[in-house]
């Protein structure tokens, strides 16, 4: 997969981006060749390789690794009302916004 300079303008504006006409040239040549090793790194076969949980899984002379998670409780209760008392826009407990999107 590469890229053209027409695609990159679209994607300079899309991110609202105004490349000069260097930067567009150096962009394209960064991010194909980008995609280049990405294409390389694909052809690489893997066929029987074990995915890896932790990175250090590849090396068994370190010991296990425990992931130490603390509990998933709740340590501040909800007071939605307080939190909405700045906001501009309420209704039935929702944050009303502005529209975005056309």
């Amino acid at each position: 997969m590469s890229l053209t300079s027409t695609e990159i303008a679209r994607i300079a504006n899309l991110a609202r981006l105004e490349l000069q006409p260097a930067e567009s040239e150096r962009m394209l040549g960064q991010i194909n060749a980008f995609f280049d090793i990405v294409t390389q790194i694909s052809q690489v076969d893997t066929t029987g390789v074990l995915p890896m949980a932790h990175p250090l899984d590849a090396m068994p002379s370190m010991p296990p690794i425990h992931l130490r998670l603390r509990p998933d409780l709740a340590s501040e209760p909800n007071d939605r009302e307080a939190n909405q008392r700045s906001a501009p826009a309420v209704e039935r407990g929702l944050f009303l916004v502005p529209k975005v999107i056309e």
